[in-house]
């Protein structure tokens, strides 16, 4: 026990320090010899995965640093959205930067649509913004998506020069000219949609061949009250040609943002029961298993409900209603749903951009009501225990260890298993080799950058909703080797590497000292 006593002004203040915690037991370095066991683990589909939008029109891109750290695990898929008009004569302008003054009265009336601009393609430069996010979203554990408004008379090489570019990214998903049976984007004001049916199928073709790592995505309609699809007969050969069908849908939307206020007798918004969304998707999934003859999986790619329309108190309402609907009901034709999106201008993210400073994101009632969704067992990849792995006594694998990452779904790493007395009050992480590595203690991921040398793992015990820690309770670490560029060899989807040496682990259940009794004295 150490007492200390310090004077403040006219008051004089009494410490009692309680060293008794510090015992030998408790003053050991990282240490390696406390895992009961290590299994082979991997990671498998979620029921219904989640995935996030991050960026567009609406708002800046956020690095997955920031993501993670809030939401407490990976997604599935990062949706990023870009535009390649590589024909027109203000490219490669931002469209809402080329003329300031023209008489613009929608988000969709520029020159063409007002995305970041692709820097790949012909001319381009792998340094560019698009691949910077890509390769984060990767290092992050989790997979591309990548939403490219393009001209549809951009001749075949500059698909090919666009399919070489996404060759070294993995599973990455393409979603070629999006909402295709609507009005509003440039390639439906420029082109029938026909014509830009036949351009899906034509750019498939070419990215099976020149990058058949690519998945596409076919985002158009629903069915009409007809029965049959929006624009059926001209979209069957891209239906019958994409990897995956899609449509966008929201619950809630005001869609006259920025360039009117949501209010009631202005007709700039939309809003439509959860329950017909619902039915809506499982109708299309139907139609479209019908007039195919194929079984694909069908994928929401942008959802949410507008805080314009309901207000951001009740804005996760919907949200919490459909994912309670899926875990009810679900019959696995929505495979999974993006979340439009992480943080927005408007009110359609999980942040709110402040307005003073972009880079500064603002919590909104959603972003909460997410999260709860984000960690419930639904929505989350299984995870499946494989043989357990033989260890030296000095804290090593008697044979080194393929770590392998398919992507978010689809991983094969290790589980170290190790018994709890109770709560801990310091966990770190080191390690010896340098790799790029996703981590999960407690239902908590973290990243690990190459070049870190320590994890601190307490945000697993300490943070608002996780799960509780029992005295002699079994926990599971984690660990899968994510591409430590975002990147693996051209056309690949796995990317492997091996672990030699077990992380050593430094772990405390009682604090070095304890401050905890004081008296103030007049």
């Amino acid at each position: 026990m150490l007492v200390r006593i310090t004077r403040v002004g006219e008051r004089v203040y009494v410490f009692v320090h309680d060293m008794s915690s510090v015992t030998r037991s408790h003053m050991e370095s990282f240490v390696n010899d406390i895992y009961e066991r290590v299994n082979r683990v991997s990671l498998t589909p979620a029921a219904c995965a989640l995935d996030l939008s991050d960026g567009s029109e609406r708002a800046d891109y956020v690095n997955q640093d920031y993501i993670l750290w809030g939401m407490g695990r990976p997604h599935r898929n990062i949706n990023i959205m870009f535009t390649y008009y590589p024909l027109d004569k203000e490219w490669p302008a931002r469209a809402s930067e080329v003329n300031t003054d023209q008489n613009v009265k929608s988000a969709w009336g520029y020159c063409y649509d007002d995305y970041p601009t692709y820097g790949g393609g012909i001319g381009g430069s792998m340094d560019a913004d698009v691949f910077e996010q890509m390769r984060d979203i990767r290092k992050h554990g989790q997979d591309v998506t990548l939403t490219l408004t393009i001209d549809c008379a951009v001749g075949d090489e500059h698909l090919i020069a666009i399919a070489k570019d996404l060759s070294t990214f993995g599973r990455i998903r393409l979603r070629i000219n999006h909402e295709c049976t609507g009005t509003w984007f440039a390639h439906n004001l420029r082109y029938s949609v026909k014509q830009i049916s036949e351009f899906f199928v034509r750019f498939n073709g070419i990215l099976k061949q020149y990058a058949p790592n690519v998945k596409t995505i076919l985002c158009a309609g629903f069915v009409n009250k007809d029965g049959e699809m929006e624009y059926e007969e001209d979209l069957l050969p891209a239906y019958k040609a994409a990897d995956i069908w899609s449509g966008d849908r929201y619950m809630a939307l005001h869609y006259g943002w920025p360039f009117d206020v949501c209010e009631k007798d202005v007709p700039s918004y939309m809003i439509s029961p959860v329950i017909k969304y619902y039915d809506a998707v499982s109708a299309t999934v139907d139609r479209l298993r019908k007039i195919t003859g194929q079984d694909k999986p069908f994928v929401a790619s942008e959802m949410n409900v507008d805080g314009d329309v309901t207000g951001p108190v009740r804005q996760g309402d919907g949200i919490r209603i459909l994912a309670d609907m899926l875990k009810e009901h679900d019959e696995r034709k929505l495979t999974s749903f993006t979340m439009y999106q992480f943080r927005d201008e408007g009110r359609l993210g999980l942040e709110v951009s402040d307005p003073n400073n972009r880079s500064v994101g603002i919590k909104q009632p959603l972003y909460d009501c997410y999260k709860k969704i984000l960690h419930e067992d639904y929505f989350k990849p299984g995870v499946e225990a494989g043989k357990e792995l033989a260890i030296t006594k000095k804290g090593s694998f008697r044979q080194p260890v393929k770590l392998r990452w398919g992507g978010a779904e689809d991983a094969e790493g290790v589980a170290l298993k190790l018994k709890l007395e109770k709560k801990p009050v310091f966990m770190d992480m080191s390690f010896e080799e340098d790799l790029s590595l996703m981590i999960c203690v407690n239902d908590r991921w973290f990243y690990k950058a190459p070049g870190t040398k320590v994890i601190d793992l307490m945000p697993a015990f300490f943070e608002a909703g996780q799960p509780e820690v029992k005295a002699g309770e079994e926990i599971e670490i984690l660990i899968f080797a994510t591409p430590p560029e975002g990147e693996n060899e051209p056309c690949a989807v796995d990317y492997e590497t091996t672990m030699k040496q077990l992380p050593k682990l430094h772990l405390r259940y009682e604090p070095v000292a304890r401050m905890t009794k004081y008296k103030v004295y007049r």
